[in-house]
């Protein structure tokens, strides 16, 4: 009799188990055929003429802040705006044009690094804006030699 009992039970938790894995395979399956189609088109290259891509600092001091200001002219027939700065680390802040450029008009991206520890670095800034209706993006690099006084001192002791 309690063979029985254990077997009804194991039965009702099996069947209970399946059916909610079926249900849930339906839900998928609706949410899935009601989720709506929306495509996506990959940004394409900023049209605005950079007066430079790249900016070499040279060398700098640990901890001692850098700012390169990178400036552009807006050739195209339209109005444009910078929709989004994006530093490519945590060492880097960026400050920039926020108001419309008009054709003709100039506006920048200054991006300053903070280095925190010595040795040769290249960092870049992506730039998103608006032209022509478009998501268009950029990006910008600057690099240089961090120079640490304190390694330096080391190194000089040595010698």
């Amino acid at each position: 009799m309690k063979s029985i009992k254990l077997s009804i039970v194991a039965l009702l938790i099996a069947s209970a188990s399946f059916a909610q894995t079926k249900d849930v395979k339906v839900e998928t399956a609706k949410a899935m055929q009601a989720a709506p189609t929306e495509v996506k088109t990959a940004p394409v290259q900023s049209a605005i003429k950079w007066d430079q891509e790249m900016h070499d600092f040279g060398d700098i001091e640990k901890g001692k802040p850098v700012t390169y200001e990178f400036s552009f002219t807006n050739t195209t027939k339209e109005t444009i705006l910078i929709t989004n700065v994006r530093p490519a680390c945590g060492c880097t802040a960026a400050n920039y044009t926020k108001t419309p450029i008009k054709p003709g008009e100039k506006g920048m991206v200054a991006a300053t690094f903070n280095a925190a520890n010595g040795g040769m670095f290249q960092k870049s800034v992506t730039i998103t804006t608006t032209e022509n209706g478009v998501e268009a993006v950029k990006t910008l690099s600057f690099k240089g030699k961090v120079l640490d006084p304190a390694t330096d001192k080391k190194e000089e002791i040595k010698s």
